[in-house]
């Protein structure tokens, strides 16, 4: 009888253990808003690579810190690497990190990019002149980051502490950076669809509107309305000051389309509508980029189907569905910013930012052709019409061939501890990591995935592919952040003394070292 009161003992620790794991993950897996944060201002090395230059002059770089979470003895640090726009957006749209920071007891910094948001090294308008624009590139960001995160740690006393980088998109391609340029900084990474190949100027750079076609065609009739679409608007266009004016009236402008690049513009204005809303195409509604419908491709092509005004109409209202706005018309030049980034560069200064990175280290889409390519209007981009764009307003010449020599992408086999993560909806995926590299170079794929869904907080419509590659994820990150400290992690221990009596728990916490899939011991103790 003893023996079986002990049986039934560690059964039931072993049950209530793991249900209170469980409990832990779903409350997480629920958590739709993040943490609030501390909003906090770094003084900031301007060139960490010319001690003439500027000498000791600094700037105000902004940075977020959650601490909710933390355990500042055994916890690890999610570090957010920031891209090309303001660090409050990303914050709010990278839920994955507070879902797991719990289990994980995980401090989380986000740092935004230099020359974005607030963090302007001289301010919005002489930020973007000679000299200091040319302090924009992408190692003088990830060195701010490396610094940034040197005295983080040295403030907090978290010198040992493990530090695993997270970004989506451009941000992930920093993280990958991080991770290989300093390994003695960040332990490990998780790139979400992070275009390493096709940045660096590896493959295809067509791929891109290629597959935004693919994702559009894939609804029933939505392709061939689309491109009959897109013919209407050329032979409109060549119809003189009558067809502008139609077209003005179609796609409801506020001002009627100039002869002088107004009719180039509106076809780049809706070509970024589509192109973001194949980004974006999440299963639930969501802000990011624009507030958009689930499954915003279905839905635009909804309209694009099913208008009875015809092809054109139906065009004119999906692009609305994008550049939805309480105004009462659409103004094509401050809604899109014609760019070196055929795939758009958004508005305002963090588009200029953006346009300039573009002609200097980023090797961005090639444009569009048309006929069996894609379904857009022929509006090529080669190298040789960006070397000639680049000059005119920078006055500099793009250097392709940069970040394949610096960060070998074509090899990273000599890295270690790199997730790269993929969705199959996303149109840059064909430019990212589909293959696993070693065993800790890994590929993570999302085959209902846009664009780094799996970085956003879990939903329950989430798909079940990404659903696996978070958990696939979670798993990745608890080895890099074990070989990253000292092999040991707050794990929670819950002891149970059987008596006589039947069974009470005594919950605590201890440092243990961590050797377990989950984090979680049952200690029985018979009496």
């Amino acid at each position: 009888m003893a023996f079986q009161r002990l049986l039934v003992c560690a059964f039931l620790a072993c049950l209530l253990a793991i249900t209170a794991y469980s409990r832990d993950r779903l409350a997480a897996s629920r958590r739709t808003d993040p943490p609030p944060y501390k909003e906090l201002y770094f003084d900031q090395v301007l060139d960490h690579f010319n001690y003439n230059a500027f000498d000791v002059q600094t700037f105000k770089q902004r940075y977020l810190i959650c601490s909710k979470f933390w355990n500042p003895n055994t916890g690890p640090i999610f570090f957010y690497t920031g891209n090309e726009g303001p660090i409050t957006s990303f914050y709010a749209n990278t839920g994955f990190m507070f879902d797991i920071a719990p289990q994980f007891e995980a401090l989380i910094v986000f740092a935004e990019h230099r020359f974005y948001g607030k963090s302007l090294p001289a301010g919005p308008s002489k930020s973007f002149q000679n000299p200091y624009i040319g302090l924009l590139t992408v190692e003088q960001a990830l060195a701010d980051y490396a610094v940034l995160m040197d005295a983080v740690t040295a403030q907090l006393n978290a010198t040992n502490t493990p530090i695993i980088a997270f970004g989506g998109s451009y941000g992930g391609i920093l993280s990958s950076y991080m991770r290989q340029k300093y390994p003695n900084i960040i332990d490990g990474a998780l790139a979400a669809s992070a275009p390493v190949f096709g940045i660096a100027d590896i493959g295809d750079n067509r791929t891109f509107f290629e597959d935004v076609t693919k994702y559009f065609s894939a609804v029933p009739g939505c392709g061939d309305r689309v491109r009959e679409a897109f013919t209407a608007m050329d032979t409109l266009s060549g119809q003189g000051p009558d067809g502008y004016r139609n077209l003005s009236i179609t796609f409801n402008l506020c001002d009627p389309l100039n002869p002088n690049g107004g009719y180039k513009q509106l076809v780049g204005w809706v070509r970024n509508a589509f192109a973001s809303m194949a980004m974006v195409n999440y299963p639930y509604p969501a802000q990011f980029l624009a507030p958009l419908p689930a499954w915003p491709v279905n839905a635009s092509c909804q309209y694009i189907t099913g208008n009875p005004k015809g092809a054109l109409a139906g065009l004119a209202q999906a692009a609305n569905l994008f550049y939805s706005t309480s105004e009462k018309c659409h103004d094509i030049w401050a809604e899109f910013d014609d760019c070196a980034d055929p795939t758009g560069c958004g508005t305002g200064t963090d588009a200029t930012a953006w346009d300039y990175q573009a002609c200097t280290q980023m090797t961005l889409s090639g444009g569009t052709y048309g006929g069996q390519e894609d379904f857009f209007p022929y509006l090529p981009w080669t190298k040789d019409l960006r070397a000639a764009y680049c000059q005119k307003h920078y006055a500099v010449v793009p250097r392709d061939s940069a970040l394949r020599i610096e960060y070998g992408a074509q090899r990273l086999s000599a890295a270690s501890n790199i997730i790269f993560s993929n969705g199959l909806l996303d149109p840059w995926h064909r430019g990212g990591v589909l293959q696993n590299v070693s065993e800790t170079v890994v590929a993570v794929l999302v085959a209902e995935g846009a664009h780094h869904l799996d970085l956003r907080a879990a939903d329950s419509r989430d798909p079940p592919s990404v659903i696996a590659a978070r958990q696939q994820e979670v798993e990745l990150i608890k080895r890099f952040v074990k070989d990253g400290g000292s092999g040991a992690m707050r794990c929670r221990i819950v002891i149970f003394y059987c008596d006589q009596t039947g069974v009470s728990l005594v919950q605590t916490t201890l440092l243990f070292f961590y050797q377990m899939k989950f984090c979680i011991s049952c200690f029985f103790v018979y009496f």
